[in-house]
């Protein structure tokens, strides 16, 4: 009979979903609803008062004032759910008949933000909770901090902090400038950040060298604090060149009686130099509270022969305790029946007898349990001769773990293929995870104002973890959100659900109870547990005495059967294993017999009235099931600027902050007029023939130019924020002004950094032709590095991507990348380059106008991020659907109900560009 082929049955892919709550805060594409309520600025003060304090240059004037921070909104830029990217594909190799069939999923955006369906109640920003979702976060983190702490009350919500800032050595070298580069070194000029976020960061951080760089890091540790529970902690990572003075800044902050414990761990090399070779970095800890500290124990396994482990052996190898009956291959150790301390009783009443002899505590000393609990050790068999006296035996299994101290030397590097190394400064995840797992909960918040590569979300997400990531870099938050869009994380048990209960109710014994689950994550995972068997909890034990007293009869027989056939009257530890009597053998092979099943039932008796320990970094996983990220959204601070005081608003910047913007604005417009304007083909530039100041609120500069027809053009120049992104708001602000004015034939809009919607924006302003342009970052960072870099290429113009959209016979829709549009600003014609700078590209395949949901996602960079996803999901998915991730044509989709849908294109520097396509026009051009 043939046998029947079995089926495979279908991976299960799915992700944590948190039952917290978030505010409801506005995304890019409502921030028009948002109330203008005005900048509110907190207030954190200071308070030299307290513990004794480092002083550094500048610290005095800066206590002279609280610390003011304005409290600006934040905006959803993306709304990312990782599972329903991988159920797409899933869907999509079943459909073709390539992988399994599976039934269709339920729309996993549908029930993204929990948010009432009117909307009226959907534009009531802060006065509605949605479901939770993860946050990652682009500006500077005191802003942001701030912001989330005011505007949307965390203050007091985040369980853990963890803080991984420049070490305060070799600054240049921290900040990656391309997802392609991760090779940076300090001091070249390359190398060096043109992100402006993160250049205003390097000169907060380094204008007086270490001065600026604990003052940069007071004010942060001061906005930390407020964010944190009374159980909360913070631990920051530093170096050995810095530690000692972060240290004093934390003990300004938190106080010095919060200081939990300074952590050593292995870096991934030394530094060896003149002198002893430096292999640790540091961990350095805090408490909000540390009398309400939240912690959690971690351990780990005793090896033989190495730390926790050093003194264990065979019992076998142990002389004196040859005739013992407990099993001869475990593994134990002499340990100390006595502490020090003479007792309350008398020597005489602290004596007991054993092996043939009455045993008082030694002079000055006393037993460590009375004399009941010494007799209950006897009987348990741990009691036992070493020389002249009585020692305690310890089994390896009694405690097969030890307690983590504050030397972790066995952290490994970040090379290996579970942990590979994608950005320049990045840290191990097993560092973080045991911070984590000490001081969080599963579903407890966890925030990092340094986000770099994500390794701290990443870990978070790793162990049921909620998380906010902040970052004032592009490239930061790309590779991280790369990383964590493809993350496939073990499906550990939770507690709440059936199958958690049935794990338990296998590892335990125990039945599982009949109660409703609900998938809550913060009722925990289903750990691992380690029995704790104590010399206490051995001698408490009144169950040996009964179980003794049960088996004494039998071998009290037994043993006279044998001092009558020895000849002898021995007592039970002297008894021999073996004899080569034939009337004695069978007696001792019974005797022995005897005495193991004693001994077992014994040990079986302490074990079940021992007390345990929870391995909170060991939780059972099924193997079955599959995890990716849940659902998280990519956001970024409101852009704003400063502008010049005036009638209106003498109030809103000093006179001294006003000077500094008004000298920002003559340097761009004397190096705007000398460069001109270009793209990156030779001689398509603008060249003023006059370029003068403006007396305009949004408009600083009016030029004049001749087009390659002879024509003479007039334009209007806004110059966006120094240290920020140029948002639609301000284009369109500054387009109300040309418009009114002398009549402007095109508005330049000059900016670091632009946000993806101002491409889109642009397009709706009728007859005035508006033209981001893109400012060189290297104008941010001073005479000085300008004329090292050289002043070549400082304006151009923001290219757009080039896509071709395809409506097909059957419905669907297909979208392909082309590259990018490069404008010419001399003759207003398009023409495109190629894909090589594209790190990645999104879709939104049924783009409402409310927010952009990524629902495709295509990684069109060197590296194939979904790797380990595909190895995994190999049966599940077919090959050319795990291809599709890397390609430059999009899958094909439905026509969406709403007839829209959005591209946002990325390149390798960060930057971002978004075009909206209404599908309902036949052309299907952009909207």
């Amino acid at each position: 009979m043939a046998r029947t082929k079995k089926v495979k049955e279908t991976v299960e892919v799915d992700s944590i979903k948190h039952q917290d709550t978030r505010v409801n805060i506005p995304t890019e594409e409502l921030r028009n609803f948002v109330k203008d309520d005005g900048l509110k600025t907190l207030l954190y003060p200071r308070d030299p008062s307290l513990d004794p304090q480092l002083v550094w240059k500048g610290k005095d004037e800066q206590d002279r004032k609280d610390l003011a921070v304005p409290s600006t909104p934040i905006y959803i830029q993306e709304k990312i759910h990782p599972q329903a990217i991988i159920e797409d594909l899933l869907k999509e190799s079943g459909e073709d008949g390539k992988g399994p069939k599976r039934t269709m999923q339920l729309d996993l955006f549908s029930d993204f933000n929990g948010l009432p369906k009117e909307f009226d109640k959907r534009i009531q920003f802060y006065q509605h909770d949605q479901h939770w979702s993860n946050r990652m976060i682009l500006g500077d983190s005191l802003l942001v901090m701030a912001s989330l702490a005011e505007k949307e009350g965390l203050k007091g919500k985040v369980q853990m902090i963890y803080i991984d800032p420049p070490y305060g050595i070799k600054f240049g070298s921290n900040w990656q400038v391309s997802t392609r580069k991760r090779d940076v070194k300090d001091g070249k000029n390359d190398d060096t950040t043109r992100q402006p976020e993160q250049v205003k960061a390097f000169r907060d951080t380094w204008k007086l060298g270490i001065n600026s760089y604990l003052a940069y890091l007071r004010d942060r540790f001061v906005v930390c604090r407020d964010l944190l529970t009374e159980s909360g902690s913070i631990f920051i990572q530093i170096g050995e060149e810095n530690v000692h003075l972060v240290r004093n800044v934390l003990d300004e902050v938190f106080g010095s009686e919060n200081f939990v414990c300074q952590i050593s761990f292995a870096k991934t090399t030394g530094f060896t130099g003149n002198y002893l070779s430096s292999v640790t970095d540091y961990i350095i800890w805090y408490a909000k509270s540390k009398p309400s500290l939240k912690f959690r124990q971690i351990f780990k396994e005793k090896n033989v022969g190495e730390e926790g482990a050093m003194r264990y052996r065979p019992i076998s190898t142990i002389e004196s305790l040859v005739k013992s009956s407990i099993d001869s291959t475990k593994l134990g150790t002499s340990a100390d029946l006595t502490s020090q301390g003479e007792s309350v009783n008398t020597r005489v009443d602290s004596s007991f007898e054993c092996f043939g002899k009455v045993w008082m505590p030694p002079h000055g000393l006393h037993w460590k349990t009375t004399v009941d609990g010494m007799k209950r050790l006897y009987k348990s068999g741990r009691v036992f001769l070493e020389g002249n006296s009585l020692r305690y035996l310890r089994l390896l299994e009694d405690f097969s773990v030890y307690p983590s101290n504050n030397v972790w030397m066995d952290i490994g590097g970040i090379q290996s293929r579970t942990d590979p190394k994608i950005y320049v400064v990045q840290t191990a995840t097993e560092a973080i995870k045991r911070c984590m797992i000490m001081a969080t909960d599963p579903g407890d918040l966890v925030l990092d104002p340094t986000c770099g590569s994500g390794t701290t979300a990443y870990v978070a997400e790793q162990w049921g973890r909620r998380w906010i990531t902040i970052d004032t870099s592009r490239v930061a938050l790309a590779l991280a959100r790369t990383r964590l869009m493809s993350a496939r994380f073990p499906y550990y048990y939770l507690a709440d659900s059936v199958d958690g209960m049935k794990k338990r109710a296998e590892v335990t014994g125990i039945q599982a109870p009949t109660v409703a689950t609900k998938q809550d994550v913060k009722k925990g995972f289903v750990y691992q547990q380690v029995p704790h068997i104590t010399l206490k909890s051995i001698a408490n034990s009144e169950e040996i005495d009964i179980i003794h007293a049960k088996w004494q009869p039998r071998l009290d027989e037994l043993r006279a059967r044998i001092n009558k056939a020895a000849g002898k009257d021995f007592e039970e530890w002297e008894i021999s294993r073996e004899s080569e009597s034939k009337e004695l053998a069978p007696l001792l092979k019974e005797w022995w017999e005897l005495r193991r099943q004693r001994q077992k039932e014994i040990d079986d008796s302490i074990a079940r009235h021992a007390d345990t320990e929870t391995l909170y970094d060991k939780p059972y996983e099924d193997r079955n099931k599959v995890r990716v990220t849940g659902p998280f959204t990519v956001e970024s601070l409101s852009p704003h600027r400063v502008l010049p005081a005036d009638e209106d608003n003498d109030d809103v910047v000093s006179e001294e902050e006003a000077n500094k913007e008004q000298h920002f604005i003559s340097s761009i417009l004397e190096n705007l007029r000398k460069a001109g304007v270009q793209n990156t083909k030779k001689n398509e530039k603008i060249k003023f023939d006059a370029l003068d100041v403006y007396a305009g609120k949004w408009i600083q500069a009016e030029g004049l130019y001749t087009d390659s027809e002879g024509k003479a053009r007039r334009a209007a120049v806004t110059i966006g924020p120094q240290f920020g992104t140029v948002g639609p708001e301000l284009v369109r602000e500054a387009v109300i002004e040309a418009v009114a004015g002398i009549g402007f034939d095109v508005l330049l809009v000059c900016g670091f950094a632009f946000d993806p919607h101002v491409s889109e924006d642009v397009k709706n302003y009728g007859k005035i032709t508006v033209i981001p342009v893109k400012m060189n970052p290297d104008l941010t960072m001073g005479d000085e590095l300008l004329k090292k870099t050289g002043a070549g290429n400082l304006f151009m113009v923001f290219g757009e991507p080039d896509l071709e959209v395809k409506k097909h016979a059957d419905g669907t829709v297909e979208v392909e990348l082309k590259g990018l549009d490069i404008y010419d600003p001399t003759t207003g014609a398009i023409r495109s380059s190629t894909t090589d700078d594209i790190a990645c590209w999104f879709i939104d395949t049924d783009y409402n106008g409310e927010a952009f949901f990524v629902r495709h996602a295509y990684f069109t960079g060197a590296d194939r991020p979904y790797e380990s996803l595909k190895r995994t999901l190999r049966a599940e998915v077919d090959e050319a659907a795990w291809e599709s991730l890397y390609s430059t044509k999009s899958r094909r989709f439905p026509m969406p109900h709403s007839g829209r849908i959005a591209v946002k294109v990325i390149n390798h520097y960060g930057d971002e560009a978004l075009k909206v396509y209404d599908l309902k026009k036949n052309d299907g051009t952009a909207s």
